[in-house]
């Protein structure tokens, strides 16, 4: 698992459809807290570009255990295709 945060991608201030390129450009799955904002931006990046590695969206209110403890399962039993152009809310109790 190769897992960089925002900050040491070099990804702060910048708004969220280049986000979401630049992980696509990386071929990166997108672990983004823009639940209200990323779903209408992972929408139009499909009807233009038609892929995308996949974004996973987490509460901020979501303990971080819970989420790594996700990840890391979804990590050891997929493959990273499962989740090509699927957006996905974690926890997915």
């Amino acid at each position: 698992m190769d897992f960089l945060s925002a900050n040491e991608a070099g990804l702060d201030g910048i708004p969220d459809p280049d986000v979401l390129a630049i992980a696509s450009d990386e071929n990166r799955i997108l672990v983004t807290h823009g639940i209200k904002t990323m779903p209408q931006h992972f929408g139009d990046f499909l009807m233009t570009v038609r892929s995308c590695p996949g974004v996973f969206l987490v509460s901020q209110d979501e303990a971080i255990a819970v989420v790594v403890d996700e990840l890391v399962l979804i990590w050891a039993a997929s493959d990273a295709q499962e989740w090509e152009n699927r957006i996905v809310k974690l926890p997915r109790l």
